[in-house]
């Protein structure tokens, strides 16, 4: 027995609705993730030198304190006359070392607040190894985390910045490597100074230090 004209119709109108309905999710779909891309874009602004332009991939940045009387610019330490050397700070605001940064995600050309990115000193040392900053060991009295150089290609290398408590063009430079694994419980930390034998190193684990980045 056929299908009566009346029940093909039928069929017929409850197949268009399903595909209508099919679309109209799939639209509701795409412009949620298109609004969540659009916010997280927005949440992840450049981060700015001090001439106002965003930091970009490859280009020498000096970093110094936003406040003079807290040190001179980044540079790197001898801590104890054997490698590695730590990152830490010029006691006087002298020219330091320049770094330049390589975002995690390999098509990102500008650095930008709460993204992972590696740092590096420009230039070599007498150790034969790489400037790149890493977390390192804790210091014995204090037990704070010392900032070290060396590439683990790990994830004691990726670092971010976040705004300085809303000071326009200052920064903190913290570490949590969340975008190389999002499940993963980390100890973060925010970037300060340790005095330690007359030096300044940078550590986590105490006050977060504002800084600035001028271009070189």
């Amino acid at each position: 027995m056929k299908p009566s004209n009346t029940t093909n119709k039928q069929l017929s109108k409850k197949t268009k609705l399903k595909m209508k309905n099919l679309i109209f999710s799939l639209t509701c779909i795409w412009l949620v993730i298109a609004m969540a891309a659009t916010a997280q874009e927005e949440s992840n602004s450049p981060v700015l030198d001090t001439s106002g332009q965003p930091l970009q991939r490859g280009v020498e940045y000096y970093i110094k304190p936003a406040a003079t009387e807290m040190g001179g610019p980044f540079t790197l330490i001898d801590r104890n006359g054997f490698c590695p050397f730590y990152v830490g700070q010029r006691n006087v605001s002298v020219d330091g070392i320049p770094v330049s940064f390589s975002p995690f995600e390999e098509e990102e050309s500008t650095v930008r607040e709460g993204k992972n990115f590696k740092v590096a000193f420009s230039g070599a040392t007498t150790c034969v190894q790489s400037t790149t900053w890493k977390v390192g060991e804790r210091e014995p009295r204090t037990q704070r985390r010392l900032i070290a150089t060396g590439d683990n290609a790990g994830y004691s290398n990726y670092f971010y910045i976040n705004k300085y408590e809303e000071f326009e063009n200052i920064y903190s430079i913290q570490w949590c490597p969340t975008e190389l694994c999002p499940t993963c419980r980390f100890i973060c930390g925010a970037f300060g100074s340790l005095f330690e034998n007359g030096k300044r190193l940078a550590a986590l684990d105490g006050s977060a230090l504002g800084v600035v980045f001028e271009r070189a």
